[in-house]
């Protein structure tokens, strides 16, 4: 497991650039943390490593926004509505969790991952992130890869 400390929002979008510029098609970038950690700021930033030009906001009432204009399509998912993997699957997000095609990034992972549920299999990278309010303006994110 790594760990980062952003000193800004204009870091933790840094972050996001960097990550994005390595990203993948298939990639599942799953995220936690409280309201107002900077999880949307590092989608941003995400989008932007892609090369989407794209005004990133959160989808917490649409549940997905979908961004093109980047090497690949980025799903941007928001599961805070949502209570379960049930809910995930009736809602009909399914398929952005296990077979993105583009990269997918999701907020409230863990509505999703639960206890039992996993995103990972050998064809796909999984990064798990967890940011952590540390003050006003500083995060500590943590996270970790898996699958190929």
């Amino acid at each position: 497991m790594a760990t980062l400390i952003s000193h800004s929002p204009e870091e933790t979008l840094a972050i996001g650039e960097a990550w994005g510029r390595e990203a993948r098609r298939g990639w599942v970038i799953g995220l936690s943390g409280d309201l107002g950690a900077g999880k949307t700021q590092l989608v941003k930033g995400i989008a932007l490593g892609l090369g989407s030009n794209a005004r990133v906001h959160s989808p917490t009432f649409a549940l997905l926004n979908e961004y093109d204009g980047g090497r690949e399509p980025l799903f941007h998912l928001d599961l805070y509505r949502l209570n379960s993997s049930d809910d995930v699957v009736s809602a009909g997000l399914e398929e952005y969790l296990v077979n993105p095609n583009g990269v997918a990034v999701v907020e409230w992972i863990e509505r999703w991952l639960g206890e039992q549920r996993t995103t990972n299999d050998e064809q796909r990278t999984t990064r798990r992130v967890h940011i952590e309010t540390l003050s006003e303006t500083e995060r500590r994110i943590t996270y970790e890869d898996s699958g190929a």
